[in-house]
């Protein structure tokens, strides 16, 4: 016997908030790093900034809902709790350079931002057309979070490797996705669905490239050499794929000394002694 849409809204609801808690929880072991090294060091806030934003925006929509978005706002409203924990970390850890940009942009777009597009919302819309304008701006907002991934893709495509692009991370972000998009089928919300279409499609061709690049390297990849490194930040990003604007690579050089450049030292050394 098939199931009323009520219960298989409930079923997918309680699915994607299991789901999406783990991947709010995927930035724990940088903030473990910044912890013991009491730096933020090249790591950014936008990210953190942005999935606080997102939170809140999808909380307000839900709240336009008669009851069908709680399960909306009982995720979103954890995903507030952590990434404060995360904002509020990382400005105790940067230096003041990086804590003034990251007070701004707190400011601009988590007070100021939001406030004004509440304070449209309740002034200018109602009822049904405040929902449609607020699910516009969120289906905005998520299309560009998911399109992040983009990036991180094609450094795997150039540098012929996966160690940018967790397996286990594309398929948690995969599963959210599709998660998402049955509940918002369920309850028959086109905001909810739309753009977790975009993110099952990318989450599942991350997916292709890890199996593509992990296991069927060609020998001109494997003979390749890494030149560039890329911080667990990158990878943070990534993992964050469903609330942030796009991936940040940092590339830490090494010193490197040639025969050449070691010979003139030891000549140096000899001439001093």
């Amino acid at each position: 016997m098939a199931l009323p849409p009520n219960v298989w809204a409930f079923v997918f609801g309680i699915m994607g908030n299991i789901i999406s808690f783990v991947v709010f929880l995927a930035p724990v072991p940088t903030f473990v790093r910044i912890c013991k090294k009491r730096s933020t060091e090249g790591f950014q806030s936008l990210p953190y900034l942005s999935a606080l934003f997102s939170a809140l925006l999808w909380i307000y929509y839900a709240m336009q809902k008669d009851g069908s978005g709680f399960l909306l706002i009982t995720i979103n409203s954890v995903g507030c709790f952590i990434e404060s924990i995360y904002i509020i970390l990382f400005i105790s850890y940067a230096n003041k350079k990086t804590r003034i940009s990251t007070l701004k942009v707190l400011g601009l777009l988590n007070f100021l931002g939001f406030a004004a597009i509440v304070l449209i919302c309740e002034l200018l819309t109602k009822g049904s057309t405040r929902e449609k304008v607020l699910g516009g701006i969120c289906v905005g907002f998520s299309v560009i979070v998911f399109a992040a991934p983009l990036s991180i893709m094609r450094l795997v495509v150039r540098t012929r490797s996966v160690e940018f692009m967790p397996f286990s991370l594309s398929l948690f972000l995969t599963l959210s996705a599709i998660t998402w998009l049955f509940y918002g089928l369920a309850i028959k919300d086109f905001y909810v669905a739309l753009p977790n279409v975009l993110g099952a499609f990318l989450g599942a061709v991350q997916m292709i490239l890890y199996i593509l690049f992990k296991y069927y390297k060609t020998p001109v990849a494997e003979k390749t050499e890494k030149s560039k490194t890329v911080s667990d930040h990158s990878i943070d990003i990534a993992k964050l794929a469903t609330v942030m604007p796009g991936p940040v690579t940092e590339v830490k050089s090494q010193n490197i000394t040639g025969p050449k450049d070691q010979r003139n030292k030891d000549f140096e050394n000899q001439n001093n002694v």
